[in-house]
C-alpha cells in the first residue's frame, strides 16, 4: 500500500507545480518572448524568412532552448499548459498593440529601400542583413534579367522583397514611411497633380 502512496506522489508531481513555479514560468515567458522580439529587431526580420535546411535546425534548436528555459528545472503537465498560455496571450497582446498606429511603428521593422534604381544602397542592405546574393535572388524570382529593369526594391517589415519594376511610374503614396524613399531617383516617381 505505501508503494501506491508513492507512485502516486510521482504521478501528481508530474502533472502539477507549486504556484511559484508556474510564476516562474509566465516570468520565463514573457522574458523569452520579448528577447526573441529583440533579436529579431536587431538581427532583421529576414532572419526568419526563406530559411535554408540549416536555418530550420537552428530554429527548431532555439524552440527546444526557449521551452526549456520557459519550463524550468522539471517539467510539468501544468508548466507546459501555463507556458503555451502565457505565449499564446503575449500574442494576443502583442497582436493588439500591432492595430495601433504607434505600435505597429514600435513592434515592426520600417519598411526600407535596398535598391533605387540600379543603385544598391549597400548600407541599407547591412542594415537589414541583406546580401548582394539575396537581392538578386529576389530580383530574378521578380522575373528581372539586368538591373536597368528595376525602379526600385524594398525590404518589407515581414522580411519580403518588393521588387517594382520601371515602365509605370511609381505612386509616392506608396512609398510613403519607406526608409530610403529619397533615393529612388525622381524620373522614376509618378508626378503628384
Amino acid at each position: 500500500m505505501g508503494n501506491l502512496f508513492n507512485d502516486s506522489d510521482v504521478f501528481v508531481r508530474q502533472l502539477w507545480a507549486h504556484p511559484l513555479e508556474l510564476l516562474a514560468v509566465v516570468v520565463s515567458a514573457v522574458v523569452m518572448y520579448v528577447a526573441f522580439w529583440l533579436l529579431v529587431r536587431v538581427f532583421g526580420p529576414r532572419t526568419l524568412r526563406g530559411m535554408s535546411t540549416f536555418d530550420t535546425v537552428l530554429v527548431v534548436m532555439f524552440g527546444a532552448v526557449a521551452g526549456r528555459v520557459i519550463l524550468g528545472n522539471i517539467p510539468t503537465l501544468a508548466a507546459g499548459v501555463v507556458g503555451l498560455g502565457t505565449l499564446f496571450v503575449l500574442e494576443a497582446v502583442f497582436g493588439q498593440i500591432r492595430q495601433t498606429a504607434r505600435g505597429l511603428r514600435v513592434l515592426n521593422a520600417r519598411p526600407m529601400v535596398l535598391m533605387a534604381g540600379e543603385t544598391l544602397l549597400r548600407r541599407a542592405m547591412h542594415r537589414m542583413h541583406i546580401t548582394e546574393q539575396e537581392l538578386n535572388f529576389a530580383l530574378r524570382r521578380a522575373g528581372v534579367s539586368h538591373r536597368s529593369q528595376v525602379a526600385c526594391v524594398v525590404c518589407e517589415p515581414n522580411g519580403e522583397l518588393s521588387v517594382l519594376r520601371r515602365g509605370v511610374p511609381i505612386d509616392p503614396a506608396l512609398l510613403l514611411n519607406v526608409a530610403n524613399a529619397d533615393e529612388i531617383p525622381e524620373e522614376l516617381l509618378a508626378r503628384e497633380h
